[in-house]
C-alpha cells in the first residue's frame, strides 16, 4: 500500500512523517452496523455515529431485504454514509444489477466468490472469509481487494451466527490488508476486541439486535461509545 499524504500548509506530509498522536487521530476504527431492513433502524445508526450501513441479499438470511427497500432507504439517508450491499454466491450480473439499481457504494462477498469474481465488480469490495483455524487466512493472500471481513466459521451457516472466533488470527491477518473484524461482537466485548486486534473496522449484527430485522437502540449506542471510547454521537 502507498503512504497517505496530508496537506499541511504549502507542503505535503506523508503519514510516517507526523507524530505518533496525530496518525492515531487519522484513524478512528470504522463501525459498519449490517443487517438493517428498515429506514428508522438506519437513520437512528447513522446519528448514533455508525460509519456504514450493511444490507444483506442471501437469500438464506433471516436479515435478507428487498432491493427496493434498499433503495428508498438509501435515498433518505445523509450524504457521506456509505452503503454496503452484501452477497453470496450470486451470479454477477444479478449483483451488478442489484448494485446500480440501489446506488449501492461497496460490495461484500460472503460466499465463495473466486479472486477473479471480485476483480470484474464494478465498485470497491471486501471480502468476507469464515475463519475456523490458521489455515483459513491462507487465502486472504490470492484477493486483492479493499478490505477483508473475518467472522466465525459455522458448519452451514453463511454468517451473523454471533459467535467468536479466535481474535490472535485476526491480528496474524493484518498483514494481508486492512481487517474488519466481525463475528460475535456485541457492546460487551467489542472495545476488548479492539485492544487485542486494532483493526481497520468493526462490523456487528446481531450483537445489536433485539431480535433479526430489529435493531436495539440502547445496544448500537452503547456499541459505538465503546468502541469510540466516548460518546461517539453526531447529534
Amino acid at each position: 500500500m502507498g503512504s497517505r499524504c496530508f496537506l499541511s500548509g504549502s507542503r505535503i506530509l506523508t503519514k510516517c512523517e507526523l507524530c505518533p498522536k496525530e496518525v492515531i487521530a487519522l484513524h478512528n476504527i470504522a463501525i459498519k452496523i449490517c443487517g438493517i431492513t428498515n429506514i428508522e433502524d438506519a437513520l437512528f445508526a447513522v446519528e448514533a455515529g455508525v460509519d456504514a450501513l450493511g444490507f444483506i441479499f442471501a437469500k438464506k438470511s433471516p436479515r435478507l431485504v428487498d432491493k427496493k427497500i434498499v433503495k428508498t432507504i438509501i435515498k433518505l439517508l445523509p450524504p457521506l454514509v456509505p452503503t454496503v450491499g452484501v452477497f453470496v454466491d450470486e451470479p454477477l450480473d444479478m449483483v451488478q444489477d442489484t448494485v446500480e439499481y440501489c446506488g449501492l457504494d461497496i460490495i461484500q462477498l460472503h460466499g465463495n466468490e473466486s479472486p477473479e469474481y471480485c476483480s470484474r465488480i464494478n465498485r470497491r469490495v471486501i471480502k468476507a472469509f469464515r475463519i475456523q483455524s490458521a489455515v483459513s487466512l491462507l487465502a486472504l493472500s490470492e484477493y486483492q481487494v479493499s478490505g477483508y471481513l473475518l467472522d466465525t466459521f459455522v458448519e452451514g451457516a453463511e454468517g451473523g451466527t454471533g459467535k467468536q472466533f479466535d481474535w490472535s488470527l485476526a491480528r496474524d491477518a493484518k498483514k494481508y490488508g486492512r481487517i474488519i473484524l466481525a463475528g460475535g461482537l456485541n457492546p460487551k466485548n467489542v472495545a476488548e476486541a479492539i485492544v487485542q486486534v486494532k483493526p481497520y473496522g468493526v462490523d456487528v449484527s446481531s450483537g445489536v439486535e433485539v431480535l433479526p430485522r430489529k435493531k436495539d437502540r440502547a445496544r448500537m449506542v452503547e456499541f459505538v461509545r465503546k468502541v469510540r471510547g466516548k460518546d461517539g454521537s453526531r447529534v
